[in-house]
């Protein structure tokens, strides 16, 4: 491979980014069929990589999903189980993971791992996960007026700049403001620290140090309002309007329901299109910096969101709206080391660090708990499919008194070869066949013709509570003898 010049091009160890959007469900894209959304930027990342489309969010709430992405360990082992909540400082993380295989590391946007829903939290260097650098923000649910502070975390960093920790108001739509941050730090990475070789001779940016980064976006969380009609969407369409939302299946025939689950589609289809465009330019910017074809694309989700499915809104229920997660690996410039195509496995959440140290050839450290599927990615190892998990474990925690939402606790999993079953404490609940019944509009949980499915999917639930160390009540599902 050679570069346009005609030089050869250096041999480079792969830089990672990850797109993490909040709320943001499996189902809404156009490779995935939705007929209310375009998002060709997004489908096109999909062809180009490999699509996990069973990938879940085994804690479907902001910071518990946070938490276990950044430490590969589940919300009872972290101590991380609810939101707000804070990350102890002390907990490993893959940053450091990375900056110990020489990475630099950054995180722009959103952070909500400190222990506050409040837009004017302050969270201090030591309390950012291990990130060199570091600009964010605990929570907001504002996206045109997002305040933003941090930068180098160490003060004892010669780019650390005590200005910084001074909120600034973004000057733009959220989403479209916080690409600007991550390619401006991206571009001044590249220059700096191409500047430099060990020798202390000029370099060039083909001698900077890889880096992982992060983008983390509010949007598409609630409240549902996109940008300005025809601003920075970069769209040649008309903004969906809520009278030509098609509504899923399982969204109840109640008027209110319905109605509100047009409105909230509506703006919530103008948030995804303007972050597909955002992801556009980042992979543009990505190519001006001439670092597209050593680089890893991770695009993911918290959570999803319920939209009126089952007449739930948001987050933190069992259903496949709120679970289901997108989950997109790919090399953003094209590879002959990358794989493409569709995946079954049942990633989850403490998958996604190990899996992305793996594709940069790091090994998995002893404290993640979660499975390395990096091979289903390159195209140079082979995957281990006994080796995979063959369920998901999910969890919320607490009981959550939010409206719209299970208000109980509950555990579940789903397989890899389609059932899901859920418990709340010492009842089982839910029992679906997702082969056959994709939107779960039929609960086999107490039909016994699905017994020995229920039982055996009680067996899969029961190991992984035992073998993650959790608590919890569970049923006794065996049927009375005779």
């Amino acid at each position: 491979m050679h570069t346009g010049s005609g030089a050869a091009r250096p041999n480079r160890r792969p830089n990672v980014v990850w797109i993490i959007a909040d709320q943001l469900r499996a189902h809404s894209f156009g490779y995935r069929g939705d007929p209310n959304v375009r998002t060709p930027t997004i489908d096109n990342l999909a062809r180009r990589g490999i699509r996990f489309d069973a990938a879940v969010s085994g804690a479907p709430w902001c910071t518990p999903f946070r938490a276990s992405l950044l430490t590969s360990a589940y919300p009872n082992q972290n101590g991380v189980d609810r939101t707000p909540a804070a990350l102890d400082p002390s907990t490993p993380t893959i940053a450091g993971a990375f900056r110990e295989s020489g990475y630099h590391t950054a995180w722009i946007g959103k952070w909500h791992l400190d222990g506050s829903n409040s837009s004017e939290h302050y969270v201090p260097p030591e309390r950012r996960g291990g990130f060199s650098f570091w600009r964010g923000y605990e929570n907001n649910n504002a996206q045109e007026d997002c305040y933003l502070y941090g930068g180098y975390t160490d003060p004892d960093d010669p780019r650390y700049d005590a200005e910084s920790e001074t909120p600034t108001r973004l000057p733009d739509y959220e989403t479209t403001a916080l690409t600007d941050e991550l390619l401006r730090h991206l571009s001044d990475h590249r220059r700096a620290s191409g500047s430099r070789t060990d020798a202390g001779t000029p370099g060039t940016p083909d001698q900077a140090d890889p880096f992982f980064a992060v983008l983390s976006v509010q949007p598409p969380h609630s409240p549902y309002v996109g940008p300005v009609s025809g601003a920075h969407t970069g769209q040649a369409w008309d903004p969906l309007r809520p009278a030509d939302v098609v509504l899923r299946p399982n969204v109840p025939h109640v008027a209110r329901v319905r109605d509100q689950a047009r409105l909230d589609i509506a703006g919530y289809c103008s948030m995804v299109e303007n972050l597909d465009w955002n992801i556009g330019r980042l992979l543009t910017g990505l190519r001006a910096l001439d670092a597209d074809r050593e680089t890893w694309v991770v695009f993911l989700a918290d959570h999803g969101d319920m939209l009126g499915s089952h007449g739930q809104w948001e987050k933190s229920s069992p259903w496949e709206e709120s679970i289901r997660i997108p989950l997109i690996v790919a090399r953003v410039g094209g590879h002959q080391a990358m794989r493409t195509g569709v995946c079954d496995a049942v990633v989850n959440h403490v998958d996604i660090a190990p899996t992305t140290l793996g594709l940069c050839g790091i090994s998995r450290p002893g404290w993640m708990r979660g499975h390395d599927y990096s091979a289903r990615c390159r195209a140079d190892r082979e995957p281990d499919d006994a080796s995979e998990p063959r369920s998901a474990y999910l969890q919320q925690i607490p009981r959550k008194y939010h409206r719209h939402s299970v208000n109980r606790a509950w555990r579940g999993v789903v397989t890899r070869d389609g059932w899901k079953y859920v418990c709340t404490p010492g009842n089982d609940w839910l029992l679906h066949d997702l082969r056959e019944d994709p939107f779960e509009q039929a609960n086999l949980c107490y039909d016994t013709v699905y017994q020995r499915d229920k039982e055996r999917c009680h067996a899969e639930l029961l190991a992984w509570i035992e073998r993650t160390g959790d608590t919890f009540e569970m049923p006794d599902v065996e049927l009375p003898a005779g």
